[in-house]
């Protein structure tokens, strides 16, 4: 029997369903619900945490999903660690499902990895980076720098190419004391460019939708394929 495995995504976003499909094994299926959002701002995502979360939840819940991922980084991240958690729990309590969300499995691949020191980089403008900086450093993580390519149209996020991506980690990061690169956003290619990353760099890089796949492959007990 398949495992079903449910995503909820910003309405916006053309990414994290690619990168799932793509690298889930061929017993498992994706089940989508989106949330409408199209500025990457801390305005737009409080409407979809507050108005479109809940009818994306109960809808993908019919689907009777084994798995859950609320797949924003930013919006995880919003509203600190605690209300992250909570949110978690409320997910998988109304849809029954063992739930992950990008943020907080993110923390857990970097500190699977042993890394202290992050360096990050992002799409956003400050005021989401400074979101994801609280979010790693509330968890015991010391962020040596953190910076984003300022974009607030979430759609314009996913038209910048992997190349771009790893020029920008190079241009940010090259010769820093780093233990690790965190790549965030859902809606980022940065999975694609993160072999390039890593070697531009010397260091592990984890993005957002490798973390989550991580986490997901390992409750299915799927052998890792990120």
């Amino acid at each position: 029997m398949s495992t079903r495995v449910g995503l909820i995504v910003p309405s916006s976003n053309s990414v994290i369903e690619v990168d799932f499909y793509r690298r889930l094994p061929a017993d498992a299926t994706l089940h989508t619900a989106r949330m409408y959002l199209e500025e990457t701002t801390p305005e737009g995502e409080s409407a979809m945490l507050d108005e479109h979360l809940p009818v994306a939840v109960n809808d993908l819940r019919s689907a009777r999903p084994d798995v859950m991922v609320f797949g924003c980084t930013s919006a995880g991240a919003l509203r600190g660690n605690a209300y992250e958690a909570e949110l978690i729990k409320r997910i998988a309590d109304e849809t029954g499902a063992e739930t992950f969300s990008v943020a907080a499995s993110v923390r857990r691949v970097i500190r699977e990895a042993g890394a202290q020191r992050v360096g990050v980089i992002t799409p956003y403008v400050d005021s989401l980076n400074d979101k994801i900086r609280e979010s790693l450093q509330d968890d015991g993580l010391e962020v040596a720098a953190i910076h984003g390519l300022g974009i607030t149209e979430n759609f314009a996020i996913a038209e910048v190419e992997p190349s771009r991506i790893a020029e920008f980690a190079a241009e940010c990061f090259a010769g820093s004391d780093i233990d690790l690169l965190f790549a965030s956003c859902t809606n980022f290619r940065a999975l694609d460019a993160r072999e390039e990353m890593q070697a531009a760099l010397g260091v592990p890089v984890v993005t957002s939708n490798h973390a989550a796949l991580v986490c997901v492959l390992d409750q299915i007990g799927a052998p890792a394929t990120v």
